[in-house]
């Protein structure tokens, strides 16, 4: 491995740095991957707010120093060396990287769709997290949508689990509350749920809110400041993408007893205070997981049938993602350090989908 990497202050998430590395020997057994290109989105700035337990997404691609890490990022990249049987030099590869030049990986499990990564230190990490799919044996792969899967192929994932989770757990929900609705992984839910026949209210912000109801994903659209205007109906859900304590008491309270779940996905909001507040009527909100929960879902399914769901809906949704993100590429550390400031500051407008090329 050698080259470049991008590094994070894990005090500061603005505070970036670039660090050189020497090039070294590739070991028996091993394949080193050339990063082609990455997309980057409020998700990322989730994996480095939660970096640490229980998450330990700085866990995957640990810096050398302790205080500094190395944020995962979902793209594409080449084999530029093998010394792994089965997987030749040229080969590309879709996957979860660190910002960096090279990723030096140790495949097992190597079949003709691709291979997991054996190195030590993620053993005891998601395995969903550590899979690499070849390109030209990968179901969920498209040429012409490579853009999309690198900006959506992942959110999408989270926001069809949470959807399967919504239509096959209890009780039965009619409608969903969803919170940050201009963000990624709520569009990719919110259309999810559309095609299952579940209501949508996204809830944004007051500059959001043509982009959300331009998506056409969402029954109703409300803003912050307006969620008492809601008119709760049926049995309903919050799904929380936002992470403000206050916003999930407010809903609480205006829902009452029509609110019948309450799940924390992620944090766009990542400096809000995220302390609990006291007395919050209704279910107690619950972490959703999407690795735990693919893995259990995956073995009450016959085998190859979540994935065949999964692949069918995200296959739907990327022609559909085109009439409303746009994808934008960045090219050099600049412009990289640049689009991960504005990411994280909550600068990049919704209908932006930021495309990354070292």
């Amino acid at each position: 491995m050698g080259g470049m990497q991008h590094w994070i202050n894990k005090a500061d998430l603005r505070s970036t740095d670039w660090h050189s590395t020497p090039e070294t020997e590739l070991a028996a057994g091993q394949v080193r991957l050339k990063l082609d290109a990455f997309a980057l989105t409020a998700n990322n700035v989730t994996y480095a707010a939660f970096g640490g337990a229980p998450m330990f997404y700085w866990n995957f691609f640990p810096a050398s120093d302790q205080g500094q890490g190395r944020v995962p990022v979902w793209g594409f990249a080449t084999v530029e060396k093998s010394n792994a049987d089965g997987i030749a030099e040229g080969k590309r590869v879709y996957g979860y990287f660190p910002i960096s030049d090279t990723l030096d990986v140790e495949p097992i499990r190597v079949s003709d769709r691709g291979f997991a990564d054996g190195a030590a230190h993620r053993q005891e990490l998601a395995p969903i997290y550590n899979t690499y799919f070849f390109n030209d044996a990968d179901p969920g792969y498209q040429a012409e949508y490579e853009d999309q899967q690198m900006l959506f192929r992942p959110l999408y994932t989270t926001g069809w689990m949470i959807v399967d989770s919504l239509v096959e757990g209890s009780p039965k929900v009619d409608a969903a509350i969803i919170s940050s609705a201009s963000s990624k992984t709520a569009l990719a839910t919110a259309h999810g749920l559309h095609r299952r026949g579940i209501k949508t209210i996204g809830v944004t912000s007051a500059g959001n809110v043509d982009f959300v109801k331009k998506s056409g994903l969402y029954s109703d659209v409300l803003t912050y400041d307006a969620i008492t205007d809601l008119k709760p109906e049926g049995t309903m859900a919050y799904v929380d993408f936002v992470g403000r304590p206050k916003l999930t008491m407010d809903i609480h309270k205006t829902c009452g007893e029509n609110l019948g779940r309450s799940m924390v996905i992620g944090v766009t909001d990542w400096e809000a205070d995220r302390t609990p507040q006291a007395g919050l009527p209704g279910p107690v909100p619950e972490f959703f997981f999407v690795p735990d929960y693919a893995a259990n879902r995956s073995k009450e399914l016959p085998q190859g049938e979540l994935d065949k769901r999964l692949g069918g809906d995200l296959m739907a949704f990327y022609p559909l993602s085109k009439s409303f993100v746009t994808p934008e590429t960045m090219t050099g550390q600049d412009a990289i350090v640049k689009a991960w400031r504005d990411t994280v500051d909550g600068n990049i407008t919704p209908d932006r989908g930021l495309i990354c090329k070292l």
